[in-house]
């Protein structure tokens, strides 16, 4: 034992040394290499998790129709243009070649459909609900009637408001689907300042609404009612519309809380005007400006189509109202407040000598008069900037 110690704590020791560090070497090399691989591969199982979290669909979730999101990198969005449809503040847009479809992209269609797109539009996920009450009503305005108003300009300083007269809210869905409907006759310049400070008011409103003016050709006698039944009719063939108010062209709100929309019972909107000293006619009046529910109005079959010149349907309507069971609601009289455009009476649409026999007989003649014997025809559909024109003939008193 003596003689090999020598050899084994000298120089002849080195190469044994160096191969033990040598084989150290290796198998940390070797644990680093494993290392790294377990590293790279773990990452990548956490990575095949990903488009899971941030609901991007994967080649395993879609078919055809998800192909344009699996080209894009986990967690960013598909780029405008690209396959996912549009917001649906465009679902305002008149669709091209068709007249009466401004609500072509809102309807129901395949690129929603759920079985065929698991993955709804980040888009419309996004938008919230508008509220209940708009923050972005101002109370109180100053109504005057003094100054010229430029149709062009006006439409400028409304760019969100799209051709026909078409609007929704882009930040928020409105629950509010709202078509005004203006019976109308020789009316221009009263309807130039009803769309300057209508247009404003419905946008602070949040509501996604229409205006459509609905034109009585010809000379004859003036049938207010009828022509509501033909807004009605003619509005639902553009939106599916839930609520209808019914504005004559003259009346102007004075505060913008007055919400021209629908509510549970049907609602009478101009209730304190300053033709009447900013109150009442009386208790039953329900003319001037009101709003019903698509279902309300067909429960009444529509309006009567029998009163020709002025006066008397207002309180049909009301009568109508009442024996199917509905009561008025209304704004309280601050908030109710109107102006109405003074101008001499219109021709052919003097008082209607026979509207007090027809209203006290309104509960035998509402089932056969009203919006299932409603006969008109359109002659012209016209889609300004501002509002939709449809004039139609309604015939002449029998």
């Amino acid at each position: 034992m003596r003689f090999r110690e020598p050899l084994l704590g000298g120089s002849a020791a080195m190469p044994g040394a160096s191969l033990q560090r040598a084989c150290r070497l290796l198998v940390a090399v070797c644990a680093l290499h494993l290392g790294v691989t377990l590293v790279y591969y773990l990452a990548g199982r956490d990575l095949s998790r990903l488009p899971y979290l941030v609901g991007v669909p994967t080649p395993l979730q879609g078919g055809s129709n998800s192909a344009p999101a699996i080209r894009q990198p986990s967690g960013e969005l598909p780029p405008r243009g690209a396959a996912p449809p549009p917001p649906p503040l465009d679902a305002s847009e008149p669709r091209p070649g068709r007249d009466s479809s401004p609500d072509a992209d809102s309807r129901p269609g395949p690129a929603s459909n759920l079985t065929s797109a698991p993955v709804p539009p980040i888009t419309a996920l996004s938008l919230p609900a508008c509220p209940e009450e708009s923050p972005l009503l101002v109370g109180p305005m100053l109504i005057e009637f003094n100054m010229p108003v430029d149709l062009t300009l006006l439409a400028k300083q409304n760019p969100e408001v799209k051709v026909g007269g078409r609007y929704a809210p882009k930040d928020c869905i409105s629950p509010h689907k709202v078509a005004i409907i203006i019976p109308f006759r020789n009316r221009q310049e009263h309807l130039k300042y009803w769309l300057y400070y209508l247009h404003p008011v419905l946008q602070r409103q949040q509501l996604d609404y229409g205006i459509y003016v609905i034109n009585q050709a010809g000379d004859s006698m003036f049938n207010r009612a009828k022509l509501l039944n033909v807004g009605f009719r003619e509005a639902l063939k553009d939106y599916d519309y839930s609520c209808f108010v019914f504005s004559d062209v003259d009346l102007i709100p004075m505060d913008d809380r007055n919400a021209y929309r629908c509510f549970s019972q049907p609602r009478h909107i101009s209730v304190a005007m300053d033709k009447f000293g900013f109150s009442l006619p009386y208790v039953q009046y329900f003319g001037g400006v009101s709003a019903l529910s698509k279902q309300q109005f067909l429960t009444i079959n529509g309006f009567p189509n029998n009163y020709w010149g002025w006066g008397g349907e207002d309180d049909d309507i009301f009568n109508r109202l009442v024996f199917r069971g509905m009561s008025i609601s209304r704004p309280n009289a601050m908030v109710g407040k109107c102006r109405m455009i003074r101008h001499s009476r219109d021709k052919k649409n003097e008082p209607n000598p026979q509207r007090f026999d027809r209203i006290a007989h309104t509960k035998e003649t509402m089932l056969s008069d009203g919006l299932n014997t409603l006969t008109y025809e359109v002659l012209d559909t016209e889609r300004y900037p501002l509002y939709t024109k449809i004039t139609v003939d309604v015939g002449t008193p029998s």
